[in-house]
């Protein structure tokens, strides 16, 4: 009998919202374009958005690594 394990989609507690999407589809771009690094992943969502939704206007190394851990909290 294979091992049982989890989807992630299936641990989920609601939908993705607009925002997640948003910058889910971004970061998988920047990946296909060979984005490596969190430095370079920053440069790509300020280049191409979304913003970050507290009142800064650009990603930041730190403002980034945040929102990825709050959104893998959720």
């Amino acid at each position: 009998m294979p091992d049982l394990y989890l989807q992630p989609h299936q641990a989920r507690k609601a939908e993705p919202t607009v925002y997640e999407n948003l910058l889910g589809d971004t970061i998988e771009r920047a990946f296909s374009s060979d984005v490596v690094t969190l430095e370079g992943l920053v440069e790509y969502l300020n280049d191409h958005g979304p913003q970050p939704q507290d009142k800064n206007l650009s990603w930041t190394t730190e403002s980034l690594a945040a929102e990825l851990k709050r959104l893998g909290n959720d």
